[in-house]
């Protein structure tokens, strides 16, 4: 595993990404998550499930 291991999928549909998107899209949520005052920098995984 890197530094921006992460996976987009879509009703269940993986969606390739490029090194440059993966790594915008792990920098935002990682930023994000970091910035939760009871999260510290030291977490290992992250799930995130949107639904609309």
């Amino acid at each position: 595993m890197d530094d921006t291991d992460i996976v987009l999928e879509v009703d269940g549909k993986n969606i390739p990404m490029n090194g440059f998107v993966r790594k915008i899209l792990f920098g935002m949520v990682k930023g994000s998550i970091e910035a939760l005052r009871d999260v510290g920098s030291d977490w290992k995984t992250v799930s995130i499930n949107l639904k609309r």
